[in-house]
């Protein structure tokens, strides 16, 4: 059974590029809009692993990423914060809200998908 990867992004460009470079990868793909479609597809979809970016719509990134961790039953879910928001301060806030990973925009697909197999066990 393919892993699972929620892709929460409201860039429209962006999405294309990571659902093509996930799907290509053999990863089984949801698209998340806001933040807010972002928590639901947490719940229905239980993804392996959440591509989150921060500046979203409804409920930021930080906020989805403090929620799924406060969840124990959501403990197993790797999250990649994928987001141009590249300064210090922000990228140690995303990693104690319980990150797994902070990817600044723009970023490499190759180191990308790397990050995402380590993640999940599969490098």
């Amino acid at each position: 059974m393919p892993k699972k990867v929620l892709i929460a992004d409201d860039e429209a460009n962006i999405v294309l590029s990571l659902e093509f470079l996930m799907k290509k990868a053999g990863y089984e793909i949801r698209v998340a809009r806001n933040g807010e479609e972002a928590l639901a597809e947490v719940t229905s979809f239980d993804p392996d692993l959440v591509l989150l970016d921060i500046m979203m719509p409804k409920i930021n990134g930080f906020d989805v990423c403090q929620r799924i961790r406060a969840n124990p039953d959501y403990n197993h879910v790797k999250i990649v914060m994928l987001t141009a928001k590249g300064r210090e301060v922000e990228i140690t806030r995303g990693l104690d809200l319980g990150a797994d990973s902070y990817i600044v925009k723009p970023f490499s697909t190759r180191e990308l998908l790397a990050e995402v197999q380590r993640l999940i066990g599969e490098l």
